[in-house]
Parts: structure tokens; sequence; C-alpha cells
């Protein structure tokens, strides 16, 4: 295990944005799906399979098999903050999709009751 690696050290950004894309990546995947209990649940999904190759890089880490000195728990940190980064982003996008439809819904209805009223 790795104890003297810095917070704010370049791979840090790597395994945020890395884990940030693979729980994005995914959970589009996830969210185009014919199979409606992959689209109901593609953000945990995609979060999941981020969380996975994070903690496989990880253990891969700790087998010395990239060269590197171990494990850190700054890396798995780092790893969370990114899968964090992206569920805020998929649920924020996911929200400003149902307002803009919900509001093309009423502006249908508005313009459904003019013409009928003409």
């Amino acid at each position: 295990m790795e104890w003297g690696d810095e917070w704010l050290a370049p791979d840090k950004l790597q395994h945020v944005l890395a884990c940030l894309l693979i729980a994005l990546a995914a959970a589009a995947l996830a969210g185009r799906s014919s199979r409606p209990f992959l689209r109901r649940h593609a953000l945990a999904l995609g979060c999941a399979a981020s969380l996975a190759v994070g903690a496989a890089k990880e253990v891969a880490d700790e087998a010395r098999l990239f060269g590197s000195s171990g494990a850190s728990l700054r890396d798995a940190a780092a790893d969370l903050l990114g899968v964090a980064i992206a569920a805020a982003i998929f649920s924020l996008a996911r929200r400003l999709r149902r307002r803009r439809r919900r509001d093309k819904g009423l502006d249908a209805d508005v313009t459904d009751r003019s013409i009928s009223m003409v």
C-alpha cells in the first residue's frame, strides 16, 4: 500500500477523468439499451462499472503489474470523486431533458388550444 503519494499529483487527475468518462460512457450505453431494467438503472450500472475498473487498477498496482509502488487510497478517493462528478452530470442532464420534454408538452397543449379556438 502506497502512503506517500500526493493528493494533487497528476495521476489523481487521470484517475478522476478516467472514472468520470467510464461512468458516463457505461451509463449512456445502458441508457440506450432495449432492456427497461438497464435503462432504469443506467446511472447505477455506469457508476458500478467505473468503480470496478478503478478497483481492478488498484489491485493491479498492488500486484506491481504497471511498475507502480502499490495501491493507493488517494487514487481510490480520486476514483470516487470521478464517479461522483459523473453521477452529478448524468443526473443534471436527465433532469434538463425531462424539463425540456415537459415544457414541449405544455407548449403543444397551448398551441392545440389556440388552434381549436380559431
